[in-house]
């Protein structure tokens, strides 16, 4: 892959991983029009986070939710305006690797699959190599 395709590759998933996510952390807040939405309100959001983790009190949800929420959106933006894109990318591989996980645990496999969630997340692995000063062409 030359220098130009590469480039294309790391514009292509950077702006699908951080679109995605931003579109996740809009509905939450009810930015989406109703019939579109997953939850269309910051509880709906919550409630399905309770569900993905059981075992957190019910007390504690809201808090799982913001921090999910926060690295969601701090991933995302990182993303977008080229930052340390190679930390960003993990550390959005890593989040999206719980996300299904949990929805195989504790919903059903299906659902993971459903919503792509483990190729979201081997994109933002695979962008982070990419990005790799190291693994780049004509780099050594």
């Amino acid at each position: 892959m030359d220098k130009k395709e590469q480039k294309f590759v790391e514009w292509f998933l950077r702006i699908a991983l951080s679109s995605g996510m931003l579109s996740a952390v809009a509905d939450r807040f009810g930015l989406w029009p109703q019939e579109i939405s997953a939850w269309g309100n910051w509880e709906s959001f919550i409630a399905y986070t309770h569900k993905l983790n059981p075992w957190i009190p019910a007390s504690l949800i809201h808090y799982v939710g913001g921090i999910a929420t926060f690295l969601e959106a701090f991933f995302a933006i990182g993303l977008l305006v080229h930052y340390r894109t190679s930390l960003m990318a993990k550390g959005t591989g890593v989040l999206l690797l719980v996300f299904g996980l949990a929805m195989a645990i504790f919903l059903h496999i299906k659902t993971a699959l459903d919503y792509s969630v483990f190729i979201g997340s081997a994109g933002a692995f695979s962008l982070s190599f990419l990005t790799k000063k190291d693994c780049r062409p004509g780099r050594k």
